[in-house]
């Protein structure tokens, strides 16, 4: 039997998951929990999403995991590549997903990134 592999770099097994919380350093702010930690096989950053129904309904918490998603998308590009990261949204990030949509939870997204040193040199320009 063939193994899978997780499609679109997403951790997906609950070890996974468990190596990069138990192993793997975080930092944090109002909204979201960032957790990291090196995976010298990735070829790319891979990312694990935990939204708990603290955030709210099955409506809220899956806006919260597409925004995520896209602004983790957004990012990629300027991540280093040898990094499995979980994110943990807090109640607070369905409200900033509602008060401010994509640009806040990139905002909050690219402040743990840069906190947590995981930006390479060719990252994001500038931002007005």
């Amino acid at each position: 039997m063939r193994r899978r592999t997780p499609p679109r770099g997403r951790l997906s097994r609950s070890a996974e998951f468990e190596r990069v919380y138990r192993h793997g350093r975080s930092v944090a702010n109002r909204h979201l929990v960032l957790y990291t930690f090196p995976n010298a096989s990735a070829q790319r950053p891979r990312l694990g999403l935990s939204v708990s129904r603290k955030v709210g309904g099955a409506v809220q918490r899956n806006r919260v995991k597409r925004l995520l998603r896209e602004a983790f998308a957004q990012a990629e590009g300027g991540l280093k590549s040898d990094q499995d990261m979980v994110v943990v949204a807090r109640p607070a990030a369905a409200e900033l997903a509602e008060r401010e949509g994509l640009a806040g939870v990139d905002a909050a997204l690219m402040d743990l990134i840069s906190r947590a040193g995981l930006s390479t040199a060719a990252a994001r320009g500038p931002e007005s």
